[in-house]
């Protein structure tokens, strides 16, 4: 989906496919005939933007073979589908029956990260529209936090490094310019984006910028105005931004909305939790985070006792629709993606062009939540789309055919 900002320019706004598990480059081309071609006619759209995830297998099967490159892009404008943005977040078995900590991996200090990367980005060059000459990439926020050493930091460093000189590279071949964007996210060795300011000023290249993920951001309690703030002071480029909103909990020390948190505590995915606790409860258990955060690596493990203070308010990264927050006692934080959202492009220019719905958790939901078939799946993702298309109206912008 496209809207006109009222300075002229293009905002693309799309949802995330790896809500749809898919290892190969036939599971992609069935994703995009079962999934993401129903929700486009939901929408009663003609055009409608996928950001499209790409396991190992599928983006080597693509980068190796021009007609397959040249059947996906056929395939998406049969299907009146488009791609501007890719999520190289994962990088396989992201529909595992469980997977946890092996989303983190490789990390970029790991030489297959950056290949895979490149990779993806050779794709994303061969599938924009003709229209289109910029197109954005998401990528794991350098690794998760243990095991990561000085010496890790600085291979990890110089592979963006080496990133930049090859988007520079495709460029000059190509004329698409791709950028990359960390994703901070909570457990990570950039959890914020106060934590990406360093990193990303040491690479110092404008093909490297970040990813504003409004669940990540509220899960770490960032507030919006000031992580914007200092990224714009600190020349930090947003690249694309996920909308996505996070599960809050009020009061967490209350045993009903702790039974009902619990239901929210499933083996597939982690689902870090954090809270930003009173002087007088900071004593109480939890990992030290960061500043003023405590937390822990999983929901069932915030829920085992006393394992976090429960004087404040709690949050989890868990994407939750974004057009139905949980049941009382628990919400959502979707207050925060729209104040993101006011401030990313409610302006007199977009701080980016790139919008991306990444609610993947759709059959992690408990079970009475969950979508019962691809049919009420296409259902919620539309729902979710519509809803991001009222957001940016609301704010000004225009939506285009």
């Amino acid at each position: 989906m496209r809207f006109r900002h009222p300075d002229g320019s293009t905002v693309h706004l799309a949802y995330c496919t790896n809500v749809h598990p898919a290892e190969t480059l036939d599971g992609v081309l069935a994703q995009l005939r079962d999934h993401c071609e129903p929700v486009r006619r939901r929408l009663g759209r003609d055009r409608l933007g996928i950001g499209l995830w790409l396991a190992k297998d599928a983006a080597r099967a693509l980068v190796t073979d021009p007609a397959a490159l040249r059947g996906l892009r056929c395939e998406l404008e049969r299907r009146g589908l488009e791609v501007v943005t890719l999520n190289g977040f994962p990088y396989e078995g992201f529909g595992a029956e469980e997977v946890k900590y092996r989303v983190y991996t490789p990390d970029w200090a790991d030489p297959e990260r950056l290949e895979h990367t490149t990779a993806l980005a050779r794709v994303l060059a061969g599938l924009l529209p003709d229209d289109v000459t910029e197109g954005s990439i998401s990528t794991l926020p350098l690794a998760w936090r243990t095991a990561y050493d000085d010496e890790r930091a600085e291979t990890a460093l110089s592979a963006l490094r080496t990133l930049a000189e090859r988007l520079d590279a495709l460029q000059e071949l190509t004329g698409r310019s791709i950028r990359v964007a960390l994703e901070p996210e909570p457990g990570c060795v950039v959890e914020t984006t106060h934590d990406a300011v360093a990193p990303l000023t040491a690479v110092g290249h404008d093909r490297v910028g970040i990813c504003v993920d409004t669940c990540h951001l509220a899960t770490s309690f960032e507030d919006p105005d000031t992580a914007l703030d200092d990224l714009g002071h600190a020349g930090v480029r947003v690249v694309k931004s996920q909308l996505s909103a996070a599960l809050h909990a009020e009061q967490p020390h209350l045993p009903e909305v702790r039974e009902a948190l619990a239901a929210f505590a499933e083996p597939r995915f982690l689902h870090q939790t954090r809270t930003s606790p009173t002087l007088d409860s900071a004593r109480a258990g939890g990992t030290p985070i960061a500043a003023g955060l405590r937390g822990t690596d999983d929901l069932d493990e915030a829920l085992a006792g006393d394992a976090l203070p429960d004087a404040g308010p709690w949050r989890s990264h868990f994407h939750v629709p974004l057009h139905a927050a949980p049941a009382a006692p628990l919400t959502s934080t979707l207050p925060v993606l729209i104040s993101v959202l006011t401030r990313l492009v409610g302006g007199p220019h977009p701080l980016t062009h790139h919008l991306e719905v990444e609610t993947y958790t759709w059959q992690a939901l408990p079970p009475e939540l969950r979508p019962r078939g691809r049919t009420q799946l296409a259902d919620g993702i539309a729902a979710e789309l519509t809803l991001a298309r009222d957001l940016l109206t609301d704010l000004g912008l225009k939506e285009l055919p």
